[in-house]
């Protein structure tokens, strides 16, 4: 049974997104006299069967012309993706092979069920992180920085003693609300300093000396797989890039490990304080 939801009216379409939450949102701008438009029509409502935890949208260009003009929709078919109101990829053809792979890119984690984490109003901001901008120093040659940025397996971990510095890159620019530090409890992060829009990469002297954004004294609760660790949102609303200093590990392991290292908040462009909950700060987090 197809899933696809058909836009009425240039109203709807606003609604449609807001309804979706933090759930990756697909939209087929189509025409009906196009011809790729309606040989990939098929293909759309089976990865709508496939793809229970996505929303899948239908907009037809002539119905809703505002809608169209408004997304700079010229060619059809034009496939776009949002999450959390945002818009985060776009494809523009009937490419179903390249259509199904943008889905999975961009669904993240959410058939891992992570959006449970998710507080309102936000998003996990993987699909946001510039991956050719992000930098790790004292990385184990064979546990880097990349697994840490995915829950399908492998792990972060340091090199030579209990240190890192992680340099995260966002492709724009964002609101951080909270972190997810995954790890196990012998040898997760203790003592973490975060640092935002730094000029250049920190060397580990001046990570130990400066002074950061914020310093967390995490538990082995704190890295928990589910757990969301609060930041001082305040402090994070106009992020280009986060710099964390790992000082130390929780069992004084000689290594330390991240099983997965995420970010939760919002994009500039999609922010409604009307949908914030004030939230308390963790135990152990300085201020």
């Amino acid at each position: 049974m197809s899933l696809v939801k058909t836009i009425e009216e240039d109203s709807q379409f606003d609604v449609e997104l807001t309804n979706a939450g933090s759930k990756l949102v697909v939209v087929d701008f189509f025409a009906t006299w196009c011809g790729p438009c309606i040989g990939i029509a098929k293909k759309y409502e089976e990865l709508s069967e496939a793809y229970k935890n996505v929303v899948f949208l239908k907009v037809d260009v002539d119905i809703c012309q505002g809608t169209a003009s408004k997304e700079g929709v010229t060619a059809m078919p034009t496939f776009k993706f949002y999450k959390n109101k945002t818009k985060v990829d776009i494809q523009r053809g009937a490419d179903p092979v390249q259509l199904e792979e943008k889905i999975k890119q961009r669904m993240g984690n959410a058939e891992e069920g992570e959006d449970d984490t998710v507080v309102k109003g936000h998003m996990d901001l993987a699909a946001f992180i510039s991956k050719s901008g992000c930098e790790c120093l004292n990385e184990a040659d064979d546990h880097p920085l990349v697994h840490a940025f995915t829950t399908k397996g492998g792990y972060l971990e340091s090199d030579c003693d209990e240190q890192l510095i992680i340099n995260v890159e966002f492709n724009q620019s964002v609101k951080l609300h909270s972190l997810k530090i995954y790890g196990p409890a012998e040898n997760g992060p203790k003592t973490v300093k975060i640092f935002q829009n730094l000029p250049n990469t920190l060397d580990f002297d001046k990570a130990e000396n400066m002074e950061p954004t914020q310093t967390l004294e995490l538990t082995p609760e704190d890295v928990m797989e589910g757990t969301l660790i609060n930041l001082r949102y305040v402090k994070y609303q106009n992020v280009q890039s986060i710099t964390i200093f790992v000082k130390d590990n929780l069992g004084g392991a000689d290594t330390t490990q991240i099983n997965y290292l995420g970010f939760v908040g919002s994009t500039a462009a999609s922010t409604n304080m009307s949908d914030f909950k004030r939230v308390a700060g963790k135990k152990g987090e300085s201020h």
